[in-house]
């Protein structure tokens, strides 16, 4: 059945963890490594095995390779000790669960994930908000599939071929970093970029996306350009 993929970034464009993510990757490098954290790694745009190896590196361990996949682990359980304070102070983004409910109506549009987040953190941080309703992770792709954001549309667009014998004729990412733009162009994909994250529409707006807007507060138009 071809289809209209959407394929969602979470953090800075569903929703806002307001420290809480950064904080939760801070406790796994500590448990990791025992070293205290000074200073933080920026974060926009990358995947968790690229920001928790930036962050070894920066702190000059030996053997980064060996203990990613132990601060991986940490940090899945760091978020899930901290899913209240997650679901205190973080909040979803104007307009997402509108558009979210309006692209679940139709039936030939299949809504995932192509995030920097591992698989257990996407589906933690959908869940908080009640946003995982509407979002098929079974076809998503995440950090957790490939420290390189570039690959994981094409990831997402096989599982789709494969697990809902779903051929998507055209496949929008929706970010808030140049990095959502990279990955798309990636893999074929167009880009919608929102201003919700930590770049301004001035900084988003040169860069080519498809679309960008300030935010997805108008679910309807938004809705309408991803199904023209």
């Amino acid at each position: 059945m071809a289809t209209t993929a959407v394929l969602w970034d979470i953090d800075g464009t569903l929703i806002r963890s307001n420290g809480v993510g950064a904080a939760s990757f801070e406790q796994a490098i500590q448990t990791v490594t025992g070293s205290s954290i000074t200073s933080r790694i920026p974060m926009a745009g990358k995947t968790d095995p690229q920001i928790a190896m930036e962050w070894l590196e920066a702190l000059g361990v030996a053997q980064a390779d060996e203990l990613l996949p132990k601060v991986l682990a940490e940090l899945q359980v760091a978020l899930l000790q901290a899913e209240a304070e997650l679901r205190r102070v973080g909040h979803v983004l104007p307009g997402i669960l509108e558009l979210l409910k309006r692209l679940d109506e139709h039936e030939k549009v299949l809504q995932s994930t192509c995030t920097g987040n591992i698989k257990p953190n996407a589906q933690t941080k959908l869940e908080a908000f009640g946003l995982s309703a509407f979002i098929d992770l079974e076809v998503g792709a995440f950090g957790s599939d490939h420290p390189d954001r570039n690959r994981l549309v094409p990831l997402s667009i096989e599982r789709m071929r494969s697990l809902r014998d779903t051929e998507a004729d055209t496949v929008w990412v929706i970010g808030d970093t140049p990095r959502d733009l990279e990955c798309a162009r990636a893999g074929g994909a167009k880009c919608l970029l929102v201003a919700t994250g930590g770049y301004t529409l001035d900084q988003l707006l040169p860069l080519g996306a498809d679309w960008v807007a300030n935010d997805l507060s108008d679910a309807q138009s938004v809705a309408e350009l991803l199904l023209s």
